[in-house]
């Protein structure tokens, strides 16, 4: 880190000797940090935290993506991923269609599956519950991660169950972990703005408590640089962190930044590439509680992300295979990256490449069967 001397001449002497002694940030300084106008200076904290947590260790999975359908009755502005039913682009998988995209990969040492869509008016529960099941028998030692809290609530409403019922009956098919995706920025405002039918803020911290609770991890997003406010963002982040203090089921968080192509958020640009390494770097040192920081290669790009392992971030996400979602937004990265490839950008950007589970275990080779 730098000299005590830099950050007492930016005004940000008090927050220096917080981190130091691992105390906690509170939203006043998470706004003298975004405020910060020395970058270097920034990331160099968020960088000392990175390094006592993992050292040079810098995390990737080996996994498959699998998006269900992208029809979705809630319409969000930012999303250029949803369709209605019967629209052009539309579409659907069936169970034997998941299987086969599984099957597809069969000789591909994935340990993750990560499966998630919109929500779809008519796909009931017992269809899910068939595609964790079918996953489950073709591969047995892969860790099956799905569905978002957005999801979950869906499915409860259409059900006229609770979503800790519907939790239940998805984790006796198989499903291990929640992604982090839904949560969007918390802000009341801004989800009135751009999301109005959407579960709000406190149904998708109610959702993932109920998760933890039960034992099944998550992971954590924030989509910042559209509509939100700093102080929002950083709200956003206390109530992860107040969330996590309370059940410790979160394993990652991951800063989403907005990708406004092709959808309907007018006079939005989306983040600079200063934002999203300020947003990474503040992220790392609010999130005191939360253990990994990704930075989504998918959604920044390669370079970026290589770049955001020096502000905060432990983890590159993986292989992915057939991205839609942020794609369908024009994220220009590739659809895939081999292992070769994420470990070569990790070694080149001065880290340890480790492959991992999505629980962050180190894969071991036995995962890789099936």
């Amino acid at each position: 880190m730098l000299p005590g001397a830099v950050y007492k001449s930016l005004g940000l002497d008090r927050i220096y000797h917080k981190v130091s002694a691992g105390q906690r940030l509170d939203l006043e300084d998470g706004l003298r940090l975004f405020r910060c106008g020395d970058l270097v200076a920034l990331g160099a904290l968020a960088h000392q935290v990175r390094l006592r947590r993992h050292g040079r260790t810098t995390f990737y999975v080996v996994n498959q993506h699998i998006n269900y359908s992208n029809v979705c009755v809630n319409g969000c502005l930012f999303c250029a991923f949803r369709r209605r039913k019967g629209e052009p682009g539309a579409f659907e998988l069936t169970v034997s269609d998941v299987v086969a995209k599984v099957r597809e990969r069969l000789q591909d040492p994935i340990t993750e599956i990560h499966m998630v869509g919109g929500c779809h008016p008519e796909l009931r529960l017992e269809t899910f519950e068939a595609m964790l099941r079918a996953i489950r028998r073709i591969r047995p030692h892969v860790h099956l991660k799905a569905f978002t809290a957005v999801e979950i609530a869906h499915f409860a409403h259409l059900e006229g169950l609770s979503t800790r019922e519907v939790l239940l009956r998805l984790q006796a098919a198989g499903l291990e972990m929640l992604p982090g995706g839904g949560a969007e920025v918390f802000s009341p405002r801004v989800r009135r703005l751009l999301c109005p039918n959407k579960l709000d803020g406190d149904g998708w911290l109610r959702v993932m408590r109920e998760a933890h609770h039960l034992g099944i991890k998550s992971n954590a997003t924030m989509l910042f640089g559209h509509k939100e406010t700093l102080e929002e963002r950083l709200e956003h982040l206390d109530a992860l962190r107040r969330l996590q203090d309370e059940t410790g089921g979160f394993v990652c968080f991951i800063p989403l930044p907005f990708q406004p192509r092709n959808t309907e958020v007018e006079g939005a640009r989306g983040p600079s590439g200063v934002d999203i390494l300020k947003t990474m770097a503040v992220s790392r040192l609010m999130l005191d509680n939360i253990p990994h920081i990704k930075a989504y290669w998918v959604m920044l790009g390669v370079k970026l992300a290589q770049v955001a392992l020096h502000f905060g971030a432990d983890d590159l996400d993986g292989t992915v295979v057939e991205e839609k979602i942020g794609h369908m937004a024009g994220a220009d990265s590739d659809d895939f990256l081999t292992r070769e490839t994420l470990e070569n950008l990790i070694r080149e950007a001065g880290f340890d490449p480790v492959e991992r589970n999505c629980f962050f275990e180190p894969a071991q080779a036995s995962a890789h069967a099936g």
